[in-house]
């Protein structure tokens, strides 16, 4: 037995059987729900009592299309899905038929360059090489939605450069954002997985100007950091002025709800570049005190 060839499976693949058993004889019995496979009967897959398989479902789709493509670390972006680039900004203002209107507006085109600036660093995080295994770090990551979503997938298209939107499923009908790598868009039923897999490869996370969903996703972040359950990476917000306007964080101290050292959990910046320097300059130091720790 020189020439032995062992086979690497003995039973056929799901694909196989899942093939077979669609060319099924139709009888009573075979047409019965009973009789589809577990995995190819949604009525089953969707009942109250299979939630927590659904969780797994969407922890493991994303994880293994993550693994598959070789993304080794993310560079997470949050925003507004309401702030749109400079020229419809400017259109919207134009169309304003009254005071109350016209403010929001005024805000909006204010607000409409964090669009260029999140587009901008993306360009400068998806121009990093691939590692020397072939993976990619800082890969971007957004919603998936529009504005500054779209701007951050938007800048990682301007180099060439692959990213991700993790989408999820409203009430309103949406789609993903045409910036999104289509292997890599991705749609969530449940908030938390999709908010855990934000946060599982992110290495460096920018919080752009937003609302209430903005506030939910990095708030969970911040918590997450100042409770020692995930190990620091570098929070960027943008826009100093926006964010010590709609959130007092000084207060909060001065209160004694938080410690004055929380407040080191977030850097403010006011430009792509600034961003940048922010990242590299964590992991530079990062990579020092280890080299010291071993020396």
């Amino acid at each position: 037995m020189t020439d032995t060839r062992v086979p690497s499976r003995v039973f056929p693949r799901a694909k196989q059987d899942a093939e077979s058993a669609e060319a099924v004889v139709h009888t009573p019995q075979t047409q019965s729900p009973a009789y589809k496979l577990a995995f190819q009967d949604m009525d089953f897959l969707l009942r109250e009592d299979l939630r927590p398989v659904r969780f797994q479902l969407e922890l493991l789709k994303a994880q293994l299309l993550f693994e598959e493509a070789k993304i080794a670390s993310t560079f997470v972006f949050y925003g507004s899905a309401r702030i749109p680039e400079p020229a419809k900004a400017q259109a919207m203002l134009d169309m304003a038929t009254d005071d109350k209107s016209r403010k929001i507006a005024e805000r909006l085109v204010d607000k409409s360059r964090y669009y260029d600036m999140a587009r901008e660093l993306a360009q400068i995080t998806s121009r990093l090489p691939r590692d020397e295994a072939g993976r990619r770090h800082f890969v971007v990551c957004s919603g998936g939605g529009p504005s500054i979503m779209e701007a951050a997938n938007r800048g990682a298209h301007d180099v060439g450069a692959e990213s991700v939107g993790l989408n999820i499923v409203l009430p309103h009908e949406q789609a993903p954002n045409p910036y999104v790598t289509p292997a890599l868009s991705l749609q969530f039923h449940y908030f938390a997985l999709r908010k855990m897999h934000f946060l599982l490869h992110a290495r460096a996370l920018a919080a752009f100007p937003g609302g209430f969903g903005t506030f939910d996703e990095l708030f969970e972040l911040l918590t997450l950091i100042q409770t020692g359950k995930i190990a620091p990476i570098p929070v960027l917000l943008v826009g100093r002025e926006f964010w010590e306007k709609v959130v007092n964080f000084e207060a909060l101290v001065e209160e004694g709800v938080v410690s004055e050292r929380d407040l080191s959990i977030f850097t403010y910046v006011e430009t792509a570049e600034e961003a940048w320097d922010v990242v590299r300059n964590f992991y530079e130091e990062r990579a020092r005190q280890e080299d010291a720790a071993e020396g």
